[in-house]
């Protein structure tokens, strides 16, 4: 009878102890920013996005192959694609990005689709990020971040990250191509 309460208590010890390990743990540093509700988004243009300009290769989702695209500005707007493959190399889905001057600042727009081309979103919706920051080779939209890998060699590496509804980010780090 003994050896099973201590059984117990060795348990519970053994959890508090990660537990308490846990809470010592630093937390990953957020890589996205969300605005308060109402905020107003900082003046931008397209002309501080250069650096975004180029095909981008990487790891995505579960560490299959990922890849971005961003075509230079026309008629003030970047039209980008993002592919994200299976691990075992088809297409899993696709995103087709939009980012827009829009009165004085930069939106993000973007709709998903099926590796059959089926819209995630309904015909005429789509996903909207608001600008929250902005920086020398970054922009930081409601719950997604385009940044410079490093900021002291622009074209090198591009982070991408997306704040899903848990909280938790995606993270996807890209190599110039």
């Amino acid at each position: 009878m003994q050896a099973k309460g201590e059984d117990s208590m060795r348990g519970l010890v053994s959890r508090l102890t990660i537990g308490l390990v846990a809470l010592a743990t630093p937390l990953a540093a957020q890589e996205t920013r969300v605005g308060e509700e109402g905020f107003i988004s900082p003046p931008a243009t397209l002309e501080q996005m250069d650096w975004l300009i180029g095909q981008w290769v990487g790891d995505g989702i579960g560490g299959a192959p990922a890849m971005e695209s961003w075509l230079p500005p026309t008629g003030g707007t970047m039209v980008g694609t993002f592919v994200q493959q299976s691990a075992d190399g088809p297409i899993h889905f696709t995103e087709h990005l939009y980012l827009m001057e829009e009165e004085g600042t930069l939106v993000l727009r973007l709709k998903h689709f099926h590796a059959d081309l089926k819209g995630w979103e309904e015909k005429d919706d789509m996903l909207t990020f608001r600008l929250v920051a902005i920086e020398p080779c970054a922009a930081f939209f409601h719950a997604l971040t385009l940044r410079c890998a490093d900021s002291e060699k622009p074209g090198e590496g591009l982070v991408a990250a997306v704040r899903m509804s848990s909280g938790n980010e995606l993270l996807f780090n890209f190599d110039a191509m």
